[in-house]
């Protein structure tokens, strides 16, 4: 079974929290049958947690987990913090397979994203 987690920063602010929980059911909406599960989860600051949305995806079957970092740039976390958790995560569950995807800035399609909003 194949999962699809977002991984963002968390906030204190509630609505913040929430515009990523959208975007997730955003995606699971355009994903169609390319994912069994999509679940979003943070950081820090807000709930699920990283090891938490993890453990929870592979309680519902995950076997294999593709992982998004929703972050612009590699700052702490990206380079240190969210490797660290799915190392974690991979000695807890030795039976399931972790990909981890580019982070949100380093997307080649970026450039072009940011274009297209100046004819929106």
């Amino acid at each position: 079974m194949h999962a699809f987690l977002l991984i963002a920063h968390g906030s204190r602010r509630a609505a913040s929290n929430d515009e990523v929980r959208a975007l997730a059911n955003q995606i699971a909406n355009e994903a169609e049958d390319q994912f069994d599960q999509l679940a979003c989860c943070f950081l820090e600051l807000a709930e699920p947690l990283i090891p938490d949305a993890i453990n929870n995806l592979v309680e519902k079957g995950a076997t294999q987990i593709t992982l998004f970092p929703y972050f612009l740039a590699v700052g702490a976390h990206v380079a240190e913090d969210i490797p660290e958790a799915i190392t974690e995560a991979k000695e807890q569950h030795p039976q399931v397979q972790f990909h981890m995807l580019p982070h949100l800035g380093k997307l080649a399609s970026m450039p072009r994203l940011i274009l297209d909003q100046l004819s929106s």
